[in-house]
């Protein structure tokens, strides 16, 4: 006989649950489960797995694994007159027969059998053989047991170590089924009364109620199913215990009941670490926000930056420009025929020009350079104090939201950590600015790359050294070309081609006077911005990586859980249903 005790819609649903409680699991497990809830959801997931449970106890030699594989209808276990259970065996459903440990004294046995697939069995030690390890086992399986079968032999029937044992499962409040075990040795009918009378008396004077009685011989039984012997079968007697079974887990308000249990704990988990997810949800959300609001800044930060350094670079090419009209109003004045006796006087030309033309030029450039460094300087400085208080007002402004205990401590602990971490960064800098090392520096830098832009060889005796070198180099060349002019002719037409080209040629100069400080000071100016950028985005990407990594996560566990939670609600209805 086979035994059947679900339906095919019941199996389907037992499968769907089991899915879908794994699949929470998953997910659970993922978000960081505290102990006590991921062991709920694992013992939920173990009541499905061994979803009507039958514990099998008994003294050794009183045919506990013999009755076991005569349930099973083939050899699933060792028999023998010695103990041969020395640990507890949970038999489960499995392609092969296989034997894994659990633990030092727990063994779980998968074997292709079709009861396994609805009914686990536990096999312990004898009772007489038991030590605290085994009972402790023991008693980790009498609670979820559906039945427990208690097996005597008829050879020595209910004995003390037996009926102690017994004592302790009916504490359980277990309901319990005697298995009179080899009844084949018993000589007729009057023997077989008696030591069932014996048995029942003593359970009511000792334990106070009469248990359910099935004499058998499960030697026989198993002969009968493996060997087709139908008259070992029927004098087994085992037909009464397999329809009790049968009969008494076979119900369909209890397979409705252990079918709800494992849904109520997964559901429960779901809801409660979706509404805890979803708070962490908002939290990253504002999360995002605020960097997300960082970067608009920096952004804005950086445009307003060069909106500012083209009005200073305007300055300094005014200056420039203002240079070139001097020297075009000197030459228009200079180079002529009245002042021809002039014109041969070099070092006076010379003289006049840096005077007139140049003048102080060279310490207002080196000025409005200096004023530019002192600015972006500055503008570094409040920008590293924006980030720190922004940050600050977002941490004091979640403070009770993230210290409330109802966010996962590790999630609160980083994302507190990293965001103290950027305003520490931020701190710092703050407090080791020195605005003047800083814009030495600075200032030092752009003196050499407009230097090496130049191809001047200049120590450090700054920029107006710089620009003064330039504008030598303008006078020398401007006033060679009237001097040459001079000397080669004094005529109307000589002088005036000599003005025009000197001019001409001032203004080549100045203009590439122009660019080259122009460029220079925009690479310079673009390259500290990037460096300044870089660093406050920098200090600020440990933080900003967690947190778009945590809310990635938290979107994918949020669709996870949701979808683990509306499963579990629709098999909870079909359920209910049945």
């Amino acid at each position: 006989m086979t035994m059947k005790f679900l339906r095919k819609a019941e199996e389907r649903l037992l499968q769907r649950e089991r899915q879908a409680l794994a699949a929470l699991r998953e997910a659970l497990l993922e978000l960081g489960l505290p102990k006590a809830e991921r062991q709920a959801l694992e013992d939920s997931l173990l009541q499905l797995d061994d979803f009507f449970l039958l514990v099998v106890v008994g003294e050794f030699n009183a045919g506990k694994s013999a009755l076991i594989n005569a349930l099973l209808g083939k050899t699933v276990l060792k028999e023998g007159v010695t103990p041969t259970t020395t640990q507890v065996q949970v038999l489960r459903y499995g392609e092969a027969r296989e034997t894994r440990p659990l633990g030092e004294h727990l063994l779980e046995i998968t074997a292709p059998v079709a009861l396994l697939q609805e009914l686990s069995i536990v096999d312990t030690p004898g009772t007489n053989a038991i030590i605290r390890e085994h009972e402790m086992l023991t008693n980790r399986f009498v609670p979820r047991a559906d039945l427990v079968l208690f097996v005597t032999s008829a050879d020595r029937p209910f004995s003390e170590s037996e009926r102690a044992f017994m004592e302790q499962i009916r504490a359980w409040g277990k309901k319990i089924v005697v298995v009179l075990n080899k009844v084949d040795l018993l000589e007729g009918e009057a023997a077989l009364k008696e030591v069932l009378h014996f048995i029942r008396e003593n359970a009511q004077a000792m334990l106070g109620f009469r248990p359910e009685i099935f004499p058998l011989s499960a030697r026989q039984a198993l002969k009968g199913n493996r060997e087709g012997d139908q008259a070992a079968w029927e004098a087994s007697r085992f037909a009464a215990l397999e329809a009790y079974l049968q009969e008494t887990l076979d119900q369909r308000e209890r397979v409705r009941l252990k079918l709800l249990n494992p849904l109520g704990v997964g559901l429960r988990l779901a809801q409660d670490n979706l509404a805890q997810l979803r708070r962490q949800a908002e939290v990253l959300a504002d999360d995002l926000r605020v960097i997300e609001g960082v970067e608009r800044q920096l952004q804005v930060y950086q445009e307003d930056m060069a909106r500012g350094f083209d009005l200073r670079m305007a300055e300094i090419d005014n200056l420039l420009l203002d240079l070139e009209q001097r020297a075009r109003d000197y030459f228009e004045e200079t180079i002529r025929l009245g002042r021809v006796m002039d014109l041969v006087r070099k070092e006076r030309i010379q003289r006049e020009f840096r005077e007139v033309v140049i003048s102080d030029l060279p310490e207002q450039i080196e000025g409005r350079v200096n004023g530019v460094i002192d600015w972006l300087v500055e503008a570094q400085l409040r920008q590293w104090q924006a980030v720190d208080e922004h940050l600050k007002a977002h941490r004091e402004k979640y403070r009770g939201q993230m210290l409330g205990g109802e966010l996962r401590e590790t999630f609160r602990y980083d994302r507190e950590r990293l965001m103290e971490s950027v305003a520490q960064r931020a701190r710092q800098i703050v407090a080791r600015y020195d605005r003047d090392q800083e814009a030495r520096k600075l200032a030092e830098d752009t003196q050499a790359a407009v230097a090496a832009a130049a191809a001047i060889q200049v120590g450090a005796v700054g920029l107006g050294a710089l620009v003064t070198t330039l504008a030598t180099t303008v006078t020398a060349d401007v006033t060679g070309i009237a001097l040459a002019g001079v000397m080669a002719a004094l005529g109307l037409f000589i002088i005036p081609a000599r003005r025009r080209q000197a001019v001409a040629e001032m203004h080549r100069k100045v203009a590439h006077l122009r660019e080259t400080l122009s460029r220079t000071l925009r690479e310079q100016f673009e390259h500290e911005m990037q460096r300044s950028l870089e660093a406050l985005r920098e200090a600020m990407a440990p933080y900003t990586r967690f947190v778009r990594a945590e809310h990635e996560r938290t979107q994918r566990l949020l669709t996870a859980l949701e979808e683990s939670q509306d499963e579990l609600e629709r098999l909870k209805a079909e359920i209910e249903a049945l």
